[in-house]
């Protein structure tokens, strides 16, 4: 990709998420996460024009005057953004790959950030850690780290999920707000690390896959390769039992995933690479 390519699709990929995180997921953003960090502060004899819901009942009676209670924002929100690079990410069928994806949901999630003057971060992993950028505020920022989401090459193809959860609860001191954006194609060793950091962060999953993640089409013999370690075989999938087996994996593949997140308390949602991911992450704002 050259610089004039990157640059335009920075620019595109800017439009289409700053538009959604400003109209849709700003006043969302901001009770799910921002209203979380109200803090009381004092009291205060009440004025004209306070309001009224304000008002300590309790200090009132006993000083007999009006007072209210004084509510302060505790420090910023800081957000960290925890997403795949492995290799598993470029693949795609339909409509785009999962990268792209990945690439506008995090856009998307930073925009809505800096949009209620919070920072926000990114941690790029596979099964190490790629990249680390640290948590920063305003709009320059963001822009960088779209250019990163859009052209960072990892040095791995492969993926460590438990890992990188390791080195965010190790890196990030204060409590935040995380994404975990993955595929989740490899969950191994992934509970403990998972526990750890949903005890001391508020995280949630996202997780983007293929259509062909989930089941095989009848094209009949089909050559593929594994993204990660690079293994290639034919796979005959004219035969429904191969496709059986395939679809079964993926269910159960997905059931462990479903079970290790009720168990840990992590919110999460499952976006297909051709469906509207506005749609599912409004359910998680919800």
């Amino acid at each position: 990709m050259t610089s004039e390519e990157l640059l335009q699709r920075v620019r595109k990929i800017e439009i289409k998420t700053r538009g959604l995180s400003h109209n849709i997921f700003a006043g969302e953003y901001h009770s799910q996460f921002k209203g979380r960090g109200m803090a009381f502060s004092e009291v205060r004899e009440y004025q004209p024009g306070d309001d009224v819901r304000s008002i300590d009942w309790n200090v009132t009676a006993r000083l007999n005057k009006p007072y209210i209670k004084v509510f302060e924002e505790e420090r910023e929100l800081t957000v960290m953004l925890l997403v795949d690079v492995s290799g598993s990410r470029n693949f795609g069928t339909i409509s785009q790959t999962k990268r792209d994806m990945m690439a506008e949901v995090a856009a998307t999630l930073a925009f809505s950030t800096i949009e209620n003057n919070d920072k926000v971060g990114v941690i790029f992993f596979s099964d190490k850690i790629e990249k680390f950028i640290p948590a920063k505020k305003g709009k320059t920022h963001v822009l960088h780290i779209i250019r990163e989401l859009l052209s960072f090459e990892p040095e791995s193809a492969g993926t460590n999920i438990a890992g990188a959860l390791e080195y965010f609860a190790n890196a990030q001191k204060r409590r935040c707000t995380a994404f975990l954006i993955s595929d989740m194609m490899d969950t191994s060793a992934m509970e403990k690390p998972l526990m750890i950091a949903a005890n001391r962060h508020d995280v949630n999953l996202i997780q983007i896959y293929d259509p062909r993640d989930a089941e095989l089409p009848d094209v009949g013999l089909l050559k593929v390769k594994d993204a990660e370690t690079g293994q290639r075989l034919w796979i005959d999938t004219a035969v429904a039992s191969v496709r059986e087996h395939y679809a079964e994996m993926w269910t159960k593949q997905q059931e462990r995933l479903d079970a290790l997140l009720t168990k840990t308390g992590t919110n999460n949602i499952s976006i297909r690479t051709d469906e509207d991911y506005v749609k599912a992450m409004m359910r998680l704002f919800h």
